[in-house]
């Protein structure tokens, strides 16, 4: 079965009920938003934005899709389906919502997996993303997606509409995550460790710092629990000068980096990482 196109969301001025009109969204205020020729929609008001492109660059979302698309980080993708498909049960409906879907890769990457483990599956999954490139190549990875520029402090689903909320190296907004998570969905947060490219921390920064995984402590409460909490560590393989090129331009880390350091790090190249990460799931106590 593919994947299934949105019916329900919010207008972001006034929280209105969206209804799709051909190629536009409209509410009952007459707020139109217009569906791009890619395919998605953008629902970022002007005065919600903190520059004229906001998020992340276009060469930043290119450098990231090569390479992600090369398979360094496909350990990870793997275990993030996994995960996924264990929280899923046997449900016969499933609606994801990817919020910060960057370009798309770990998204498609469970959706692919839920859909060669059950055909009949009928899922829809939604990218969202304040950058309206990451959106755009999210789409073109795979067009059954459905693509929303937005913003998580303001996520245009309506309440209680999403079954799984994936948050990967994201932004978390643990209030809007659970108004739109349903009863007895999850929180899936992927999230960097202290071992995290230690390797290419060590050669960038003059003095590392090992920061312990980011604090859920926002998102729980009596009615939202941690339900697992997963390390996962492997190496990638060796990374060539241009693949290391692209990890760069994709972090913050060369913005980061003294010129030194970024100097040092445009020499590497066939040089292993080691990647230290955890899924954590957050679970609605129904």
């Amino acid at each position: 079965m593919p994947l299934l196109a949105l019916e329900h969301l919010l207008c972001p001025l006034d929280q209105h009920p969206l209804h799709r009109d051909g190629k536009t969204w409209r509410c009952s205020n007459n707020h139109c938003f217009d569906i791009a020729k890619q395919g998605y929609v953008n629902l970022l008001p002007v005065q919600n934005k903190k520059s004229l492109d906001p998020g992340d660059s276009q060469i930043m979302i290119q450098a990231r899709r090569q390479f992600l698309d090369s398979g360094a980080y496909a350990p990870l993708g793997q275990a993030l389906a996994e995960a996924v498909a264990e929280l899923c049960g046997q449900h016969s409906e499933l609606a994801i919502l990817d919020a910060g879907c960057g370009e798309g890769y770990y998204l498609n990457t469970v959706c692919t997996n839920l859909l060669n483990a059950r055909p009949e599956l009928a899922l829809t999954a939604t990218g969202l993303d304040i950058s309206k490139w990451a959106v755009r190549t999210t789409r073109s990875r795979n067009s059954g997606i459905n693509g929303l520029v937005a913003s998580n402090r303001q996520i245009p689903l309506p309440d209680n509409s999403q079954d799984i909320l994936l948050c990967t190296f994201g932004f978390p907004v643990f209030s809007e995550f659970q108004r739109v998570v349903k009863a007895g969905g999850h929180i899936v947060m992927v999230d960097p460790g202290p071992e995290h490219l230690i390797e290419l921390r060590q050669q960038i920064y003059e003095e590392i710092r090992r920061s312990p995984h980011a604090s859920l402590a926002a998102g729980l409460n009596d009615k939202w629990q941690l339900s697992s909490d997963t390390a996962l560590r492997f190496s990638t393989p060796k990374l060539s000068a241009e693949l290391f090129e692209q990890l760069l331009i994709m972090t913050p880390h060369l913005y980061r980096a003294s010129k030194a350091g970024r100097e040092r790090a445009a020499k590497l190249e066939d040089l292993a990482l080691s990647a230290d990460v955890s899924i954590r799931v957050i679970s609605h106590q129904a």
